[in-house]
């Protein structure tokens, strides 16, 4: 389906959504490096979900907007959805709670593209903290190069559900895109960027990824958190399966994992090998289970999980449609 353009944005009024949970100390510093950037937020708005570690009262401090809702309220699609109806601004920017701008232009450069009346939404470039092991920075790399590009259905052929991938640790969306095609979706347990993106280019809209736009943000997972973040992975997947036309997951991750071994063997850190080919077999096993899971107990499904408490949230909304899920 085309499109016709939209009308492009050249200055606008930005809302910086974020989520979270117990984000700590230095959670005062994104803050503040957001409101230090050249082009200053219109608003940042927080949803706390009941910290206890005072992430609420140092944000009010701060002087954001700050919304509190249980820990049971939150899902990655709708928490975000009920921020950006409190929104003000005509762009959406998506941020996590530990993403730090690496520069003071990095909210310029990531709503740039909107200057092109076809782009719906905008995700920057992720760079691995200081510390980040080898296969972690391998898999930043491999997945934010340093060239900007632009995808449209034109790429499906070539790319699969790679043409729709976006990251909401660092997004920007038009907002009246984002109220045009219906928000996240939700509850949604995983990947809600990307299903919104698949949306947009599905529509005939474009997604950017703007490299300048830089965020410091890796994790150092053990393979258990990365069987359970893949098990999630999985479960999203099966609860919007039409996504499965475009392309299997797997391929994508094959090649992730030949780039990272290539390089291993370039940089000859042979010793890392091992510890590769272990996280290769709990993210695939764990992402082939979440797929599988409406045929496992409800108790392993919460356990193999590591957004745990969504899952009434996935099960109700579940049987409002008549699906039969495991929980």
């Amino acid at each position: 389906m085309l499109i016709d353009s939209q009308p492009a944005i050249v200055v606008p009024r930005v809302s910086v959504i974020i989520p979270t949970y117990n984000a700590g100390s230095d959670f005062g510093g994104l803050l503040e490096r957001l409101q230090q950037q050249t082009l200053a937020p219109h608003e940042i708005i927080v949803v706390d979900s009941s910290s206890t570690d005072g992430t609420a009262e140092r944000s009010q401090r701060a002087g954001v907007r700050v919304f509190s809702i249980l820990q049971s309220e939150f899902d990655h699609g709708g928490t975000r959805n009920y921020a950006a109806g409190l929104a003000e601004g005509d762009v959406l920017v998506f941020m996590t709670q530990d993403a730090i701008p690496d520069n003071d232009f990095m909210l310029e450069e990531l709503v740039k593209p909107f200057q092109d009346g076809k782009i719906s939404c905008v995700y920057g470039r992720q760079l691995a903290r200081p510390d980040a092991n080898v296969l972690e920075r391998l898999s930043r790399g491999f997945n934010y190069p340093e060239q900007s590009s632009v995808k449209d259905q034109g790429d499906i052929p070539r790319m699969g559900i790679k043409t729709f991938f976006c990251s909401n640790v660092c997004a920007a969306v038009r907002k009246d895109i984002f109220l045009e095609l219906g928000r996240f979706p939700e509850p949604v347990i995983f990947n809600e960027d990307l299903f919104f993106a698949a949306k947009c280019i599905l529509q005939g809209y474009t997604v950017a990824y703007a490299a300048e736009a830089r965020v410091v943000h890796s994790h150092d997972y053990t393979l258990i958190q990365q069987f359970r973040r893949f098990f999630d992975n999985g479960v999203s997947m099966r609860n919007n399966d039409w996504v499965f036309q475009y392309s299997a997951v797997g391929k994508e991750g094959s090649r992730l994992v030949k780039t990272q071994l290539n390089a291993l063997h370039r940089q000859r850190k042979w010793h890392w090998m091992p510890r590769l080919f272990a996280e290769s077999a709990a993210k695939l096993f764990g992402y082939q289970l979440g797929k599988r899971y409406r045929s496992l107990p409800q108790g392993l499904c919460i356990r193999f999980s590591m957004h745990r408490k969504i899952w009434d949230k996935l099960n109700a909304t579940a049987a409002a449609k008549g699906k039969g899920m495991s929980i």
